[in-house]
């Protein structure tokens, strides 16, 4: 008898505190870019905007943050010998490696749902303005080239379900659409067919739609939101000065971005801020306010302990045994 009470006070201890850990939400980080201390790197701030730190020294910019699915590491773009070459830190900055090394530049890092490899664009099979989607390990092995043509392939954006990667190709006939290629480089299909440049695409965690900045209907860029089919696009920011770098939360409910509103036009510097939003353009929130230096690309995350979103991963007591919902 003991025993058994034993036994089930040993699992209601469990089941209070399962419920308790998944209860707790845990600050979300968002990584961004920024000019200050003169010199292009790679920050942190928590998605409130406080607890600001820097996490990229030395000399030569650092840009494109994008972090690993299980928030281990953080892969990046920096300079080497006068190229762009895709780097990854651990996420607390510690531990740099430079995954490429080619005549040619490497940019716009993208990571697939197990964290075990990355998808980025790069020149190195032709001149400039040939760009194609690569796919490599985590540890830069096994290059794989998925769209093999002759346009400008850029921007690379990996669905959160892991099936997808959605670009923006710039061809003879256009200045720049979203497409959507499956990860071994079959079944591309393009998903707009605006009249002006579109980059920047990005998921929502739920892999149903995608956000991007176009210039459909103005003279600056906007963001904007499609369904992964490319149905429904709506325009959801309306600034005549430039929004820009579109990043969901780990919830769905709100997109980080940069913009230059509220930009003072008779300096030179500061002009780029942080501001997160909700998913309909509204209750828009400014995070940075950085007057000697420009703040861009931000990166949303959120820690493993955090109340995850459908479809993501929550972290249970015991083992800390990562279990899918």
């Amino acid at each position: 008898m003991q025993r058994i009470y034993t036994l089930a006070l040993a699992t209601v201890g469990l089941l209070v505190l399962t419920v308790l850990t998944v209860g707790v939400d845990a600050q979300a980080q968002i990584a961004f870019v920024s000019g200050k201390d003169d010199n292009w790197g790679i920050y942190v701030m928590d998605d409130d905007g406080g607890n600001t730190r820097k996490l990229t020294r030395g000399p030569g910019g650092k840009s494109s943050p994008s972090w690993s699915p299980d928030g281990k590491r953080i892969a990046f773009v920096a300079q080497s010998n006068g190229n762009d070459e895709i780097y990854v830190m651990d996420a607390n900055g510690q531990n740099h490696r430079r995954l490429t090394q080619n005549r040619h530049d490497d940019w716009g890092p993208s990571w697939s749902l197990d964290s075990n490899r990355i998808a980025f664009a790069s020149n190195r099979g032709n001149e400039w303005w040939n760009t194609d989607i690569y796919v490599m390990n985590a540890d830069g092995r096994k290059l794989q080239n998925i769209t093999k043509d002759p346009w400008f392939d850029y921007d690379p954006s990996w669905s959160p379900d892991g099936k997808h990667i959605s670009f923006i190709s710039q061809r003879k006939d256009d200045w720049g659409n979203i497409y959507v290629i499956e990860v071994n480089g079959e079944n591309r299909r393009k998903l707009t067919d605006g009249p002006r440049s579109e980059w920047s695409p990005s998921w929502s965690p739920d892999s149903k739609r995608i956000a991007f900045v176009g210039m459909a209907d103005s003279d600056s860029p906007d963001i904007y939101v499609i369904d992964a089919d490319g149905g429904n696009p709506q325009k959801i920011t309306d600034n005549r000065w430039l929004d820009n770098s579109p990043s969901w939360s780990p919830d769905g409910k709100r997109i980080a971005f940069a913009s230059k509103r509220g930009a003072d036009w008779n300096k030179r510097n500061g002009d780029w801020d942080i501001y997160v939003m909700d998913t309909d353009g509204g209750n828009i929130q400014n995070l940075t306010n950085n007057p000697l230096a420009d703040d861009s690309h931000p990166a949303w995350y959120r820690p493993a302990f955090a109340v995850a979103p459908a479809g993501t991963q929550f972290t249970m007591w015991g083992r800390l045994k990562q279990v899918a919902r």
